[in-house]
Formats: structure tokens, C-alpha cells, sequence
């Protein structure tokens, strides 16, 4: 499997060793139309200076040695001295016998201009006879043809070889610094990669440390932030998986147990008429379970798919009053409301899920002959209901978790109340769709009031 730091690492390469093609075909391309004429326009001028010092002079010989020594590779040829070189020799003779006898005859040769373009290799720096410029000489009567290119050798002197240095040294640098760079991403990487597979082997255990402020920095403060997040969804379904499996098979426990009891033919009426009855509340307590369960899981976080309409809330409470009155007042309880006229927008049935819930846990969880007060006021802005009950209230740390899934205050004094522990949760959910809030004020011993606000219409 070809790692990140290899694909990194052999694309840097790539673009590299491609830019330095493209670069030195682009330089050959310029050379081979813009520079080679001129080079060659400039040689020829000096080749004819040469030649007019040259005729001038009292040693022909010395002074194209002494001119060679500046820079120079020549070729002199005449008819009857023939060949003579000065300075550096060439590396290919091969120049034609008909480019000499033209020279020798007046014309001039540009073999610079008219050296053959090849993509890969650059004129300027071919060591051949051909690649020069010739000029006609005339020293004491006798006709020269004088062939001269500048020496590339000398020519590349010790600043020259001091820049070459140091670009060969940026060169080597600058892959030095791109892969330690290259590394320095990766390794942050490749630690994610790492937390990535120990989270699916080991759980959310796994935390990484991070101090980078880039784009990766950013990457793994999210994955800590997930990981967090993931942990608590793990714990949340563990203890929904718990509560769950605890309140179904203790009730279905005790349906077994009763109807096991039931089979004796010789129980007393009375007797089964109680077994029954314990056993028709289970069926209801599962029955309530299920239906809780089905309400959460049709809340989505996802507002469009929770249909809005206006929604008054004031007469769905006044109906809900009228609905439980006579339980209220079965119980030995009282009720008292005043409620403003209150419209809000919001899905109907889920409101209507909220006050009932909410009045119904006043209810279970209010004293003996005690009262329950109803409260709605409308702002400009919002709405307020609060629900307030004389009953057990709760402490500080049962009022942190009153609105967690399966949580019921006080196991063994709520055990004797029927309920699943998920109805504030569902309160909790549904207002939060809504763009609203609950709280709770409570104390023990004092009772409790639940506020809940809403965005008016």
C-alpha cells in the first residue's frame, strides 16, 4: 500500500524533476530562436575585428595565440600553410572542405546560425568545428580562412563554478527541507490514522495531544471533540440498553410469575382477582414503555421534518385540565390555572405530548390533598408555562438528571409510582425542537415547578 508520505514524496520528485525538463526544453527554445542569431552576429564582429587586427600585425602566429589565450578556440587553413589550431582543440572536426573554400573566397560563415536545433541538446555549448563563425584573413598576400568560437571552458570561471555551487546547494536543500516538511505533516497524520484504528479496536479511550494551529490542528481537536462526544452517545446507549432491558423483563417477570400462580385452581377469588390486576398494570406498564419509546424515537434534531403549524397553546392546557380533572380529583388533589391567550408555532400533537406529561408527573409526584397551579403568561417575544406541584421535590443533584433517559429521583421511593423515567426526557427533547427551553426549580420536601418557554407568533 502506497502511504501518503510516498505519494508526497514521489509527486514532489515528479514536479521537480519535470519543471527542470520543461525549464531547460523552454531555455533550449528561446536559445535555439532568439539567442543562437544573436550569438552568432556578435561572434561574427569580433571574427571580423580578429581578422582586421590580425593583417596588421607582424606575427600572424602570436597573435592568434595571444588572442586564443583570452577565451578563444581558432582554426586557421590557407591553401599553402594549411591547418593550424590555437587554443583549446575541438572536439569533432567537421567542418565541410566547400564552407572553408567559400570563406577563403570572400563569403562569410555562419555556422553558429545554422547549427542543427536538437530538443535535448543546446548549440551553445557544442565543442564542434562547425559550431563557429569564419571570416576571410589576408596576411602578406596569402588568403586565410579564419574559423573562431569563444572557449566555453574558459569562459566558466570561478564565479561561474561559485553559482553552480550554489544552486546544486539550493537544489540539495530544498529536498532536504521538503522532506523533513513532508514529514512533519505526515507524522500528525499518521497519528490520527493510529487514535482512528485504536478507537476501533479499544473504544473512546483515546485522546490526542494538540498544539499545531493549521488546518491538521483543527482536523484532530475535531476528532477529539468527536471521540468525546462518541463516548458519552456509547454510554447513553449502554445505559438505554440497560433501563430498557430492565424495565421490560421486570415487568414481563412478574406476568410470569402471577400467571404461574394463576394455573392453581384452587386459588382463592379474591387472590386471583389480585393477580390479575397486578398483572393487567404490568401489561399497562409496558404498554406506557413502548409508547415512550416509539415518541422518542420519532423525534428527529432535524426541524424540517417536524410539521408547524400555529398551535394555541392555552386552549390544548385548558383541554388537558378538563381531561384530568376527575383524577385530580379522585386523588384528593386541587387544581387552579390563569393562563393569558398564548399562540405559538409548533407541531400540535408533540405540545400537546409536553403539558400532558408535565401535568401527569405533577400529578404522580404531588402530595396528598395537595395543589397543582398552571401558569401561562405571553410576552412580545415568548410565552411561558409553568406547572408547579406540593409534592416530594427534588435535590440539586436529582434536579442534574431529571431530564436524563430512565432516570427516576429516588429508585426506592418512586418505586411504588408508576412510570418509565423517560417522560421529562421526552419534555426535554420536544421543546428543544422547538426552539424553546424547560427548567426546573425544585427543592425537597417543597414541591416543584417546571417552566417552560416557547417563541410567541
Amino acid at each position: 500500500m502506497k502511504t501518503l508520505y510516498s505519494k508526497f514524496l514521489w509527486t514532489t520528485l515528479f514536479i521537480m524533476i519535470g519543471s527542470a525538463v520543461t525549464g531547460f526544453l523552454l531555455s533550449n527554445l528561446y536559445y535555439q530562436n532568439e539567442l543562437k542569431p544573436e550569438n552568432d552576429t556578435k561572434n561574427t564582429k569580433i571574427a571580423l575585428q580578429m581578422a582586421a587586427y590580425g593583417e596588421t600585425e607582424k606575427s600572424l602566429e602570436d597573435f592568434l595565440e595571444h588572442t586564443a589565450s583570452t577565451g578563444y578556440q581558432l582554426y586557421l587553413f590557407s591553401e599553402k600553410e594549411g591547418k593550424q589550431y590555437f587554443g583549446r582543440s575541438f572536439n569533432e572536426h567537421n567542418l565541410p572542405a566547400s564552407a572553408v573554400s567559400r570563406v577563403i573566397e570572400g563569403d562569410i560563415y555562419h555556422g553558429m546560425r545554422d547549427f542543427p536545433k536538437e530538443t535535448f541538446v543546446t548549440g551553445f555549448f557544442a565543442n564542434e568545428l562547425r559550431n563557429t563563425v569564419g571570416v576571410p584573413l589576408t596576411y602578406e598576400g596569402t588568403r586565410y580562412a579564419l574559423f573562431m568560437r569563444p572557449d566555453i571552458e574558459l569562459l566558466f570561471n570561478e564565479l561561474h563554478i561559485l553559482l553552480a555551487w550554489m544552486v546544486a546547494a539550493i537544489v540539495l536543500l530544498s529536498l532536504a527541507a521538503m522532506l523533513i516538511w513532508s514529514g512533519l505533516i505526515i507524522h500528525p497524520i499518521r497519528k490520527l490514522t493510529a487514535a482512528v484504528n485504536k478507537v476501533g479496536e479499544e473504544g473512546f479511550g483515546v485522546y490526542l495531544k494538540v498544539t499545531r494551529k493549521d488546518e491538521i490542528g483543527q482536523l484532530a481537536r475535531r476528532f477529539n471533540d468527536m471521540i468525546t462526544r462518541l463516548g458519552k452517545l456509547d454510554e447513553m446507549r449502554k445505559s438505554f440498553v440497560s433501563n430498557v432491558s430492565h424495565d421490560i423483563r421486570t415487568p414481563l417477570s412478574n406476568i410470569q410469575g402471577y400467571s404461574r400462580l394463576l394455573e392453581n385452581d384452587n386459588l382463592p377469588h379474591a387472590e386471583r382477582q389480585k393477580y390479575l390486576a397486578v398483572i393487567q398494570e404490568e401489561a399497562e406498564r409496558m404498554s406506557a414503555l413502548s409508547s415512550q419509546l416509539l415518541t422518542l424515537s420519532s423525534l428527529s434534531p432535524e426541524e424540517e421534518n417536524i410539521k408547524k403549524s400555529p398551535v394555541d397553546v392555552s386552549g390544548q392546557l385548558k383541554q388537558l385540565i378538563r381531561r384530568y380533572h376527575w383524577r385530580i380529583d379522585e386523588a384528593g388533589m386541587s387544581i387552579s390555572y390563569n393562563l393569558d391567550e398564548m399562540i405559538c408555532l409548533g407541531n400540535e400533537a408533540l405540545l400537546y405530548t409536553v403539558w400532558e406529561n408535565l401535568l401527569t408527573n405533577a400529578i404522580k409526584y404531588n402530595s396528598t390533598e395537595g395543589t397543582i397551579s398552571i401558569q401561562g403568561t405571553a410576552t412580545a417575544d415568548e410565552i411561558n408555562v409553568s406547572i408547579t406541584d406540593c409534592g416530594i421535590g427534588l435535590s440539586e443533584e436529582e434536579q442534574e438528571q431529571v431530564f436524563d433517559r430512565f432516570y427516576r429521583a429516588d429508585q426506592a421511593r418512586s418505586r411504588s409510582v408508576p412510570g418509565t423515567g423517560l417522560g421529562l426526557s421526552i419534555v426535554k427533547e420536544i421543546i428543544d425542537l422547538h426552539d424553546g427551553s424547560v427548567h426546573l426549580h425544585s427543592e425537597p420536601g417543597s414541591g416543584s415547578t417546571f417552566l417552560v418557554t416557547l417563541p410567541r407568533l
